[in-house]
């Protein structure tokens, strides 16, 4: 069944809502479309309205693990986890980006001014998260 369209604003409140209702309990995708009565394609608009807007907004982080779904949680232990496995997940994409195409490119075509480029800005993207995830995981430890 196709839904009209919702300002992401609106979509962004229902889920809000039905994740500050299933406090401190969060709430999986399927859960999420039966509180909020929306599509799963309008629960993820609303998703990442609040990601986009929450520090405007005052809100706590919000968050997703598998055991818990989504949730705003005000435990730093649960931000810093949850920021530890974002960067992991992104550092596995940059990697596999230059490992399986950046790397290939440049030994096939190595006088190439732009992947000379791109090798050089993703390496530095991949040094950063790899920064980030060493002082996120010392955070860990000393908290």
């Amino acid at each position: 069944m196709v839904r009209p369209a919702l300002p992401p604003n609106v979509s962004g409140q229902r889920v809000r809502v039905a994740l500050l209702e299933a406090r401190p309990a969060g709430l999986h995708m399927p859960h999420l479309v039966m509180a909020t009565e929306l599509s799963r394609s309008q629960v993820r608009r609303g998703i990442v309205y609040l990601r986009d807007t929450a520090a405007e907004l005052g809100l706590t982080p919000l968050i997703w693990d598998r055991m818990n779904g989504y949730r705003f949680s005000s435990d730093p232990e649960d931000w810093v986890a949850y920021e530890l496995r974002s960067f992991r997940k992104e550092m596995t994409a940059i990697r596999r980006i230059v490992t399986g195409c950046v790397i290939p490119h440049s030994l096939l075509r190595p006088d190439d001014e732009d992947v000379k480029l791109m090798l050089g800005q993703l390496t530095g993207v991949e040094s950063g998260f790899e920064y980030l995830i060493r002082q996120l995981e010392r955070t860990r430890k000393t908290a």
